[in-house]
């Protein structure tokens, strides 16, 4: 307190002795017992007031001593039960957490983990996933700049997440005790599998199989892949203690479509321990995207093989080019594109009206534009007989579908008739055109979409020389082969815009978060925040049905279902006020990842240790560890010095007790009749 404010404070106190002094004692008449009281209220509800108005700063000191933290963090997931190494690990962790020496010298803290990490001192161990990499940020978040150990209890089997070895901050020691059998037992192991979510009808699609051997002798085993009944794939592996790996690549065939589930299996004549990791299942969705597309043309002109060339790049398009009067039926093709059209056309257009095939109309210097303008809605052509050369200007916000600058603007020109084009309806422009340097604000290249039907439009005529320019500036032809790939999967879909959208997988694997995300659209198709959305899941075996609601997070709708058995699903998405409904099917393949382990992971919990400068113990050597840590010197309490200033007027029992005692005053006076 400051001089200044004990100055404040002992003129506070003449005053108010002085005034109410004054007003009980030297103006009283009579000297009685009541007034002296009076007077020791107001002069203490005078003092009080005085005081909030010269606020006073209040100084606290506290000495408090802080110990270290010590995180004892528990792997609660099920692969702790699978080793068999439960009941050990909670008697491990009592043992921790009921020392005293410990709990004298250390903020003794109880965590968990599994898929997630948090505070706890119950554990149940029937968590799906082993997340190491999240205890190490957690940790990193909750003790900043703190230096502390830490005493990780696990078998060190991680399912999910980063290399936990490089994850714990180096500078704080980290003490893993090692649960679970480390005996070495013979096993077979699918390590991992990859294979595509999606193939091609017809075709042949890769999957790459990583096999894992353990054990003490050198032995033989056969690596099955089958789908119900029938065998696919058998191959023999030899495996020895110097070979315990291996790599398998197989070449499937994608012969029917839709949703195929298969089984990949390894297995010997010997006995293992583990037999839930010789098996994996995995599922490909096998789809038809063959694409027929005829070239229409009544010319002869180097686009059109070009064309051909840059569709057929890739293998599930098929392009014929065709004369107007060489085409018998258009329901042959998915997609027509027609070059330079003119009256010869004319059927064509008339027995398009009625198959309603999406077409890419492409124009040039024999095009009749007064046909053309009889024929579509979407662009109308004032053209002139005079040819002219138009560059293109690429559009960045153009949204219709993911289109990439392959470098437009350096591309050679077009060549047209010139004169004027407008659009007409909705038309979404891609490349507009310009003459020299002078922007036309006309389009080169448009897409429309009207009642479902959808129309591409490329004004110009040489885009031979477009595909010869991009091999020229990237030795490859690829950049504009997709970029007209894209313009035919855009022709190739008859997709409109749908107001319910769901998005969701058509497999999972068992222990995986099953989320369904849905979008549901107004009639002028903005997104809908007042939907209601739920959904019904029904097991195709048990036909037991579960419902659940969509809950509204950022411009979607959101459910998940985990804790659903593997097994076969059909589900249906509903609106509840239009009654739109969105219905399809989804497999949960049985897989447990949890349980694809016979030991725990020693070198790698050895590695961590290391890389903490800490130190890895097993089970059976808790003492060990306790005493490491009572006698480890950089672990000391630390006291402090806590300092607390308070403003006086923060206090509001004193204003409580002002106003009481103003109370009392008044309840004096007029008792004894002074007012």
């Amino acid at each position: 307190m400051t001089t200044t404010t004990l100055l404040l404070l002992l003129v506070s106190l003449l005053i108010a002795g002085g005034l109410s002094f004054f007003q009980y004692i030297y103006k009283a008449k009579n000297k009685s017992k009541i007034g002296w009281f009076l007077a020791f209220l107001r002069f203490l509800s005078l003092f009080g007031i005085l005081l909030l108005l010269i606020n006073p700063i209040l100084t606290r000191k506290t000495l408090e001593v802080v110990k270290t933290p010590l995180p004892i963090v528990i792997d609660n997931s099920s692969s702790i039960s699978f080793l068999k190494a439960n009941e050990r690990t909670l008697e491990l962790y009592k043992k921790m957490q009921s020392n005293s020496d410990l709990q004298q010298k250390f903020d003794v803290q109880s965590y968990q983990f599994s898929d997630d990490f948090g505070p706890t001192k119950t554990f149940d161990f029937k968590g799906t996933q082993s997340n190491i990499d999240i205890v190490a940020k957690n940790l990193k978040s909750i003790y900043k700049n703190a230096t502390y150990p830490t005493v990780l209890i696990t078998d060190g089997n991680q399912t999910s997440g980063n290399d936990y070895v490089y994850s714990f901050d180096a500078a704080n020691k980290v003490y893993p005790i090692i649960v679970g059998d480390t005996t070495t037992f013979l096993d077979f192991k699918i390590n991992q599998l990859n294979v595509n979510k999606y193939a091609f009808h017809k075709n042949k699609f890769p999957v790459e199989a990583f096999l894992q051997y353990s054990g003490t002798k050198s032995i033989t085993a056969d690596f099955i892949i089958s789908q119900g009944n029938s065998v696919l794939s058998k191959q023999s592996i030899a495996f020895s203690p110097a070979k315990k790996t291996a790599t398998v690549s197989v070449l499937l065939p994608a012969d029917k479509i839709g949703l195929q589930v298969f089984k990949a299996t390894i297995s010997s004549k010997e006995k293992e321990k583990n037999t839930y990791n010789n098996t994996k299942n995995f599922a490909v969705e096998v789809i038809d995207q063959k694409t027929n597309i005829a070239i229409i043309s009544a010319i002869s002109h180097p686009d059109l093989g070009a064309m051909k060339r840059a569709i057929e790049s890739n293998v599930q398009r098929k392009v014929t080019i065709a004369k107007p009067n060489e085409i018998k039926s258009l329901q042959d093709y998915n997609v027509l594109i027609l070059y330079q059209p003119t009256t010869d056309f004319k059927t064509i257009f008339e027995n398009n009206k009625g198959t309603g095939i999406n077409t890419f109309i492409i124009t040039g210097n024999n095009t009749d534009f007064n046909f053309l303008n009889q024929q579509q809605d979407n662009l109308n052509f004032k053209m002139s007989g005079q040819k002219e050369d138009y560059l293109s200007v690429f559009n960045g916000q153009f949204n219709l579908f993911a289109a990439d600058n392959i470098g437009f603007e350096n591309l050679p020109p077009l060549q047209n008739a010139f004169g004027t084009v407008t659009t007409k309806g909705a038309v979404s422009v891609l490349l507009s055109s310009k003459i020299r340097s002078i922007d036309t604000n006309s389009p080169l290249l448009a897409f429309a979409e009207n009642q479902g039907k959808r129309a591409a439009y490329l004004l110009g005529e040489n885009s031979w020389k477009w595909r010869l320019q991009t091999h020229v500036n990237n030795q490859s032809f690829e950049k504009y082969d997709v970029f007209i790939d894209k313009i035919i999967q855009f022709l190739a879909s008859n997709n409109s815009k749908k107001s319910l959208v769901v998005e969701h997988e058509s497999f999972y694997n068992s222990g995986e978060a099953i989320e369904i995300t849905a979008q549901f659209f107004n009639k002028n198709y903005e997104f809908d925040e007042k939907a209601r959305l739920t959904i019904a899941v029904t097991n195709t075996k048990t036909k037991q049905t579960k419902n659940y609601d969509l809950l509204k997070g950022n411009n979607s709708y959101k459910v998940n279902l985990d804790g659903l058995k593997a097994g076969s699903y059909l589900f249906t998405v509903k609106e509840l006020n239009s009654k739109t409904t969105y219905s399809s099917s989804f497999e949960i393949l049985d897989f447990d990842i949890e349980k694809q382990f016979v030991n725990p992971d020693v070198e790698k919990l050895t590695q961590l240790a290391t890389q903490t400068q800490g130190k890895a113990f097993f089970s059976d050597q808790i003492e060990v560890l306790i005493k490491t840590l009572l006698e480890n010197e950089e672990y000391k309490a630390i006291e402090k010095n806590s300092v607390t200033k308070t403003p006086l007027i923060d206090w509001i029992w004193l204003l409580v007790l002002i106003s009481i005692l103003l109370a009392i005053e008044w309840f004096v006076r007029k008792y004894n009749g002074l007012l």
